[in-house]
């Protein structure tokens, strides 16, 4: 026998005219469905600045078809999805090769190319391939049945821990139904290719191994040729039914992470959150932030859609493993609920909305909720389809504050900002105050003209316990015979953290302040001990005409080092663990400089178990350091909890932190967390200054 099959082996004329009519109907389901998709993004507020459309495009290739992303902190998950992926694939390119065949290269072309070696070849792949996909979909029956990680539970920070509203029991049973309905169709599919094996039992498709093994044991128990050619008949439509529909449903399901995915991928901001957008040119009060969906800009829009509800950024949140009332997933499910409700393809299939008031989102989205925010950007890096959980929430955070809908103690805070241009209500003469502790004078840049421009930070300018780590970096630099000023009392805050609660407008002005006094000084490079003030000086004064060679003090510290300018004395010998800040780590990306300062010292670097772009957020970020509490129990603060990890590694002389904030509010958890005089905390600076003397 030759080594091929009849597509459409036993129907009647009507019932092909009937399959392909079924075709016609489930495309054209599709096409509405995604057709009503992009209408729906183009109604977001904006466009998008695609870039290099080449680089995008090699990277969704890479991101998509090696499952980088996904795989990040979860190799299982990653391998699971991979098989899933790639066994749907090739039965779908598997199937268009057969319509290809069908419909067009052997009636028009008068190719048939369906029988022999092809044919046995194209068995054996889609038959590997489609167990392949059966294997990935039990591993994740599994995980989420039994295995049950939090992340891919329903429960919400600021609900009982048991609790399941409706809401989140229809994101749970759609779940279900969807990796249910990619069972039915790979079993269905089997079922068919044995129940043919059982009925004719061609000698060739021992090339189909899975549907032959299935076959031959239908024949075993005397289920074979008549009985096997009528369930073939009847799983012949079955399945292809369910398959038309499947493909129908996918702009309306949770499959439509299939396409919203790749094209969040595509679109994402490489430095989303680091770099928040102004506002735009004469923008109105209304026009401030996101209070209505249709104020989203159209990637996020499709953000909402990409979210696979996988819960990394759940996960991956100190908000939410802290409880503090805010999930990133969360917020970006009732963002969903939202759009679909009021501008989605619910809304146009007239299904009620899930909240009444569907275009407002700030009274869909609580504000404790948004302010519980740290801005750490872990939900962010972690996320396996680029969804910018952080610009988002900073966007509502403006809209909230154009409302002047933010707690007192904050409001108090960005009021004395405004004032006098920093965050402890300090006179401006006092900011240089910390340098009457030294030996030596400190240049004033505004009027000598130095190599190096130390921008300070408000927090290693007036805190007592950082101006003592400001003061050895500065005998340091001097040690090391560098030519540094600082501007004093012309210095304002960089405003890092007030753009990020969402004080545009104070922010711009702090920036053009700064700008202008830098740019009347003489120098080559800036540098800064604030991570918050290196992220904004870097990545966002630009934006207001100030652009400069801006670089962190573990840097300088590094390359003072290696160039010979700074020389190590002695080997300190402590053990250590270090914490990335998130304005430094995630945010840009810089990991490796402190730790070759530590190594360089003689220290051995114990890391904690969430390290680098995994690291814990202090609790700081974002302006939280300025807020009051809203955490509902009595669960470890963020610094609290990252106090406990330190102290969880045995016998660690110090804890090294390299961000002003960092040692403001870590010296107090280490007492808070009943672990004073176990473990002390120390900057980066003061170890180095210990071991060059």
């Amino acid at each position: 026998m030759t080594a091929t099959r009849d597509t459409f082996a036993g129907l009647e004329t009507w019932q092909i005219v009937l399959w392909y009519s079924l075709i016609v109907l489930s495309v054209a389901i599709f096409v509405y469905g995604c057709a009503r998709l992009f209408l729906k993004y183009r109604r977001g507020r904006g466009h998008e600045k695609i870039g290099n459309r080449r680089e995008r495009a090699i990277r969704v290739g890479k991101v998509v078809f090696t499952h980088a992303w996904i795989r990040r902190r979860d190799p299982m998950a990653g391998l699971g999805h991979l098989l899933v992926f790639y066994g749907f694939m090739v039965l779908f390119a598997g199937t268009a090769i057969l319509a290809f065949q069908d419909d067009f290269a052997n009636p028009v072309l008068s190719f048939d190319f369906w029988h022999g070696w092809f044919y046995k070849f194209y068995s054996l792949f889609l038959d590997l391939f489609g167990a392949a996909l059966v294997v990935g979909l039990t591993y994740f029956a599994v995980k989420r049945g039994i295995l049950r990680p939090f992340r891919l539970r329903y429960w919400r920070p600021v609900e009982p821990a048991d609790a399941l509203k409706p809401m989140p029991r229809r994101y749970e049973a759609g779940d279900w139904i969807f990796l249910g309905s990619l069972f039915f169709l790979a079993l269905t599919g089997f079922l068919l290719e044995s129940f043919r094996i059982a009925a004719d039992n061609p000698s060739f498709e021992v090339w189909a191994p899975v549907g032959w093994a299935i076959g031959q044991g239908f024949r075993a128990i005397g289920f074979e040729d008549g009985a096997a050619a009528d369930a073939r008949a009847v799983d012949w439509w079955v399945h292809g039914v369910f398959a038309l529909f499947w493909v129908s449903s996918i702009p309306f399901t949770k499959a439509v992470h299939m396409l919203a995915g790749p094209a969040g991928v595509a679109v994402k901001d490489d430095r989303a959150g680091n770099r928040l957008a102004p506002l735009p040119a004469g923008a109105k009060a209304a026009d401030v932030g996101y209070a209505f969906i249709d104020s989203l800009l159209p990637k996020h829009l499709l953000d909402l859609d990409a979210c696979t509800k996988c819960g990394k950024c759940h996960a991956a949140c100190p908000a939410t493993a802290t409880g503090y009332p805010l999930s990133p997933r969360d917020l970006v499910l009732d963002l969903r609920e939202v759009a679909e409700g009021s501008m989605g393809n619910r809304a146009a299939l007239g299904i009620a909305p899930e909240f009444p008031d569907h275009a407002q989102i700030l009274g869909t989205i609580k504000p404790e909720t948004l302010w519980s925010c740290m801005q750490c950007m872990a939900c962010v890096e972690i996320c396996p389809v680029g969804i910018e959980h952080v610009p988002i929430i900073n966007q509502m955070r403006r809209a909230l504050v154009e409302k002047g809908d933010m707690d007192n103690q904050l409001q108090q805070t960005l009021e004395t900002i405004y004032t006098s241009g920093n965050s402890f209500g300090e006179t401006s003469r006092k900011r240089g105050r910390w340098t009457r502790e030294l030996d030596f004078d400190v240049k004033d840049i505004r009027t000598s003209p130095a190599e190096m421009l130390w921008f300070v930070g408000d927090y290693a300018s007036f805190d007592p316990r950082n101006q003592k780590a400001s003061q050895s970096l500065a005998r340091i630099l001097r040690r090391a015979g560098v030519d540094f000023g600082i501007l004093y009392g012309g210095e304002k805050t960089a405003g890092n953290d007030v753009r990020r609660v969402g004080e545009e407008g104070l922010y711009a002005d702090l920036a053009e302040e700064n700008v202008a006094t830098i740019s009347g000084c003489s120098f080559d490079r800036i540098v800064t001990s604030d991570p918050h003030s290196f992220n904004t000086l870097k990545n966002e004064y630009p934006q207001f005409g100030g652009e400069w060679d801006v670089m962190h003090h573990s840097q300088l510290l590094l390359e003072l080092i290696e160039s010979g300018r700074l020389r190590v004395k002695k080997g300190l010998g402590y053990r250590v663990t270090y914490h990335d800040p998130c304005a430094l780590g995630r945010y840009n990306g810089v990991y490796d400089p402190p730790r070759q300062v530590l190594e360089a010292l003689g220290a051995e670097l114990v890391e904690m178990p969430r390290n680098r772009d995994n690291s814990l957020c202090c609790g700081a970020g974002g302006g939280r350091i300025w807020m009051k509490e809203l955490k509902g129990d009595d669960s470890p603060r963020p610094s609290e909890l990252r106090i406990d990890e330190a102290v969880g590694l045995g016998s660690i002389d110090y804890f090294v932190v390299a961000c002003p904030k960092d040692v403001t509010m870590y010296e107090d958890a280490i007492k808070t967390s009943g672990h004073q005089g176990e473990i002390e905390l120390r900057e980066l600076s003061e170890l180095v200054w210990e071991s060059i003397t």
